[in-house]
């Protein structure tokens, strides 16, 4: 009696020793959290690969005299044609602004042929690379460049529109965090119907989400990833996301045991030993996914990896530690009023899933070949998308850079109004710059900064920015400049060598990603046939998703065209978050199997016993990430947009139908070569476990 008393004795006190050093830990690590937003950054050149053109010139910009410049452009304009007192006033305010900033060079006044627009270019370097200095510049401008009766007055240029950009990512972490707290508890509370229960998983994921971030934070520090408002995003909706479904997945086999063992601990115990593999598992095709990113050539890819591997690592070790304790402290009563008694059944209702799994099993080759045909059709809406996104398009609120920037291309389409930069060593400048003068889609070249053994030279040309013919002018110019030793940036290039550098990504990163998850999905399922149908219907999954963006992002949402980052991050999380569901299901059919059940049987009692958590957990992740719908940046509407109906396609019809009947088919050759296909496996009667007693070893 004394020993059992002692191992009762240790029992309890295991919860409080892992609450309380999660407690330690948050106090540790709570004023880093803090400091994530700072390291955020959210310039072109932090998202540019280090090998482009456009990467080496805003690097050796930095390098120049003054260092990072900030380039805006103030457009006057007046429908009619401007008067004599509209040129006065925006000579006024182009003075007052030279008085309150060091400018580099007198800004110069460029009408428009029609007399109704009169741009200045400006530039300074006072700002540096110091954000808020930056911001606070461009806002000092826009107070001073105001217009009235008639008059209109635009601050754009891309100090402008980095600004309005930075403005956006900066009240993007909390404005997403909120957001998604609040749709994870609405659903919490409907699926758990429980006035308690629902806070537990909810704080547990705030806990981890405070962790995931003041690691982030030293992942920066430490190893000088790259982070950016976008990554920061996506760690958090991961972190809610995946945390949830994880404590979806435990809470639902923790209630299960609980009928069959007297202590909470003891249920807890089993419950971890039962779906811990698949939640292991299932963390592990996440990471393993988001790091194959690190062999991205983009650095905003290659720092997301590492960034969004911190959220999920997070996430389960909180879900497998911390939610386990506060359960089991909390014991049985949290549950109420739907409190799972000891040696009870749970109440008999008919399954929703059972039915499901039942009638796709009737005519399973009528229901694979229709799924099947019904994903290929949807996947046909791809060949709808619509190209690279304009920089002028990626809001979907046009802030003022955005309205400077469409006044300028129909004030002034003899010429751009955003220069092209090429940076040339001091020596070649003249050459590059005459050299420039003569190529075809040039209409004016201005020289700029010297210094660091660099020249600074602005190409505008005829084309409109991010237009073919801009386009084909810049390939051009780097071309005809290269033997200079030149390099040609700004933000159109950037642009080009952002969509260059993600269509290389993609065909690097998708093999990787496969071949890791398959990796992993052969250890949990120990067979080589069921991880490649998994893989296929996450493939098949994320093909129609992204047809059933193309058939609605223009036509709909009025969408301009798409993130070039769309296809890859769409591809790395629908691969690696979908096959999540089917290690749940196939994960309990595996054990099924085990048990001595039939082919068919083992599916079916796999769908009913796990449908429900699965659809639960499947509705939260899609939520959490249409939550990224409501920002008011393109590129993460349409990345969440494509999540969200691809995880409810996977949850809906992928694992209740696709799978279930796929599994039907082909009987025990879907464990080959393992053991389960080659003859049954009885390791245990098919009848019902009995409750174990407290005291039972």
């Amino acid at each position: 009696m004394a020993a059992v008393r002692t191992r009762t004795g240790r029992k309890r006190a295991v919860p409080w020793v892992v609450v309380g050093l999660w407690l330690a830990a948050l106090v540790l690590v709570g004023p880093l959290a803090g400091k994530f937003a700072d390291v955020q950054q959210n310039r072109a050149v932090d998202y540019l690969p280090d090998s482009a053109d456009s990467t080496q010139v805003a690097r050796i910009q930095d390098r120049l005299p003054g260092g990072e410049s900030t380039d805006l452009v103030l457009v006057y304009h007046r429908d009619g044609g401007l008067t004599d007192a509209d040129r006065r006033t925006a000579a006024e305010q182009i003075a007052e602004v030279s008085g309150a900033y060091d400018l580099t060079g007198e800004p110069r006044g460029i009408p428009s042929k029609d007399g109704s627009t009169l741009m200045y270019p400006v530039t300074s370097t006072q700002p540096g690379q110091d954000e808020k200095a930056r911001e606070a510049f461009v806002d000092e401008v826009r107070d001073i460049a105001d217009g009235d009766g008639g008059l209109s007055v635009e601050v754009g240029g891309p100090g402008a529109l980095n600004t309005d950009m930075d403005k956006v990512f900066g009240t993007l972490d909390a404005t997403l965090l909120l957001a998604t707290l609040a749709v994870v508890t609405v659903l919490l509370i409907l699926i758990y119907r429980s006035p308690f229960l629902w806070l537990v998983p909810l704080a547990v994921a705030g806990v981890a989400a405070t962790v995931s971030m003041a690691a982030g934070y030293g992942l920066h520090e430490l190893f000088d990833v790259t982070v950016t408002g976008q990554s920061g995003g996506v760690m958090t909706v991961l972190v809610l996301g995946a945390g949830t479904d994880y404590a979806l997945l435990l809470i639902a086999r923790y209630r299960e045991e609980l009928r069959r063992h007297e202590r909470p601990y003891d249920a807890m115990r089993a419950a971890l030993r039962g779906c811990g593999p698949a939640i292991l598992a299932s963390s592990g095709t996440v990471a393993a996914g988001l790091l194959c990113l690190l062999a991205a050539d983009l650095n905003s890819s290659r720092g997301m990896g590492p960034v969004g591997t911190i959220g999920v690592l997070a996430a389960l070790v909180a879900m497998t530690t911390l939610l386990p304790a506060v359960l089991v402290l909390l014991g049985r009563r949290i549950f109420w009023p739907l409190i799972p008694a000891f040696g009870s059944e749970p109440k008999a209702r008919r399954s929703l899933f059972a039915a499901m799994g039942t009638s796709a099993t009737r005519r399973p080759v009528t229901v694979l070949v229709g799924g099947a045909a019904l994903l290929g059709a949807l996947a046909l809406g791809t060949l709808n998308l619509s190209g690279s996104i304009k920089q002028e398009d990626s809001f979907t609120e046009r802030p003022e850079s955005i309205t400077a920037m469409q006044t300028l291309a129909r004030e002034y389409p003899e010429r751009s109004s955003r220069p092209v930069t090429v940076i040339v060593p001091e020596k070649q400048a003249e050459a590059a710059a005459g050299r420039a003068r003569t190529t075809e889609g040039v209409a004016e070249v201005a020289a700029g900064r010297s210094g660091a053994g660099w020249t600074e030279i602005a190409v505008f040309t005829t084309a409109a920015p991010e237009t073919p013919a801009e386009t084909r002018t810049i390939e051009t110019l780097r071309a005809g400049l290269d033997p200079q030793g030149a390099y040609v940036g700004g933000p159109s290039a950037q642009q080009m060598d952002l969509a260059e550098s993600e269509s290389r990504d993609r065909k690097v990163i998708v093999p990787l990603v496969l071949g890791a998850v398959f990796v992993i999905l052969v250890g949990l399922l120990r067979s080589l046939v069921a991880p490649l149908l998994l893989l296929a219907a996450v493939v098949a999954v994320w093909g129609a998703a992204l047809g059933i963006g193309g058939l609605v992002f223009e036509p709909v949402f009025g969408f301009a065209g798409n993130d070039p980052g769309l296809g890859l991050l769409s591809f790395v999380f629908l691969v690696a978050l979908g096959v999540d569901y089917g290690i749940f299901l196939m994960h309990r059919m595996r054990e099924e199997s085990v048990r001595g059940a039939e082919p068919e049987a083992a599916a079916l009692t796999a769908l009913r016993t796990t449908g429900g958590v699965i659809a639960s957990a499947g509705v939260v992740l899609a939520a959490t990430f249409a939550v990224l719908t409501t920002l008011p940046m393109v590129g993460l509407v349409e990345l969440g947009f494509v999540i969200a109906v691809g995880v409810l396609l996977d949850t809906f019809l992928v694992r209740t139908y696709l799978v279930t009947t796929a599994s039907v088919l082909l009987k025990r050759r879907m464990w080959w070569p393992g053991r389960l296909s080659r003859a049954p496996e009885r390791t245990a009667p098919p009848e019902e476990r009995k409750p174990v007693a407290a005291n039972a070893p």
